[in-house]
């Protein structure tokens, strides 16, 4: 009888034990799927984690550069949306992003552009004119269906730009990218500076962050007079340590023999044959669609 208690007491244990390494294992993918703190952007971890992260990062790159000037050039809304359709099946069902977490990451971009294009639909004028206006003490506000037409169209246009951008920074990491620019023979100073910049922002992000928790773990914007005074205390403190972590960073170069160029670990990689086809077909149809829109 003892031994029995004593077997169902240690399976217990070791259901529990279990149970929590379970829970430990779960919490550390969602916070992994959700949230990238180790120095980086959730950006370049989603391009680490990409399915074409392995493909070659100049075919990435000259695909999304010529499917941004093609619907920049093309002008028009079908080119856009195929553009839009194209950049998040690549994304999503090839580099195996998940599509909240694609959406998310759209979700800045997008609010900038609607607020840009709501701007170009807006007219103002003394007298009642447009297909709709609004009254106002000093005039109205009128929109037309040409502007909203041209609104849309602009829409389309720029976040059909910003897809095909994604497509490159969502599935390539940034070393691979400045390699890129220096095959594409960009002058080296310009390189290591865009490199040194990019990296930098998200170390002063990481730093701003945890002095913004620090602050409110201290009912540090309880009010407005008190946000505003923990607001200034950040900024000021955050320049002091903005100095501090660039020479940190500069004698951490030089401690691995920094001798004014960056050099990188870089894959040799081949591009497929069917790739560079299927690229040729792919933009050969989006021509002969825009032709026939013409």
């Amino acid at each position: 009888m003892r031994e029995c208690v004593l077997e169902g007491q240690i399976n217990g244990y070791e259901q529990n034990a279990g149970s929590c390494q379970n829970q430990k294992i779960h919490r550390h993918r969602h916070r992994i799927g959700h949230h990238h703190d180790n120095g980086g952007s959730s950006i370049d971890f989603y391009a680490v984690n990409s399915g074409i992260r392995h493909v070659d990062p100049v075919l990435k790159v000259v695909f999304s550069l010529l499917l941004l000037l093609f619907c920049l050039a093309a002008d028009q809304p079908v080119i856009s949306v195929i553009a839009i359709v194209t950049a998040a099946s690549i994304t999503v069902l090839a580099g195996k992003l998940p599509v909240d977490r694609y959406l998310s990451v759209l979700t800045i971009p997008l609010a900038f552009i609607l607020m840009g294009s709501i701007a170009v639909a807006i007219d103002f004028s003394g007298n009642p004119v447009g297909d709709w206006n609004l009254f106002l003490h000093w005039g109205y506000l009128y929109v037309t269906k040409e502007s909203l037409v041209h609104m849309v169209s602009l829409v389309l246009k720029a976040f059909g730009a910003v897809s095909a951008m994604f497509i490159m920074t969502l599935s390539t990491p940034s070393f691979e990218l400045f390699s890129v620019l220096r095959k594409m023979h960009c002058p080296a100073l310009l390189v290591e500076l865009m490199h040194m910049i990019y990296r930098f922002i998200f170390i002063l992000t990481t730093v701003q962050r945890n002095m913004r928790i620090s602050a409110e773990s201290r009912l540090g914007f309880c009010d407005f007079r008190t946000s505003c005074y923990s607001f200034g205390q950040i900024a000021s403190n955050l320049f002091i340590v903005s100095l501090k972590k660039a020479n940190a960073y500069y004698d951490a170069m030089e401690a691995r023999c920094y001798d004014g160029e960056f050099l990188f670990l870089e894959e040799e990689t081949k591009v497929p044959g069917e790739l560079i086809l299927g690229a040729v077909v792919y933009f050969a149809a989006l021509t002969l669609i825009w032709w026939m829109l013409r």
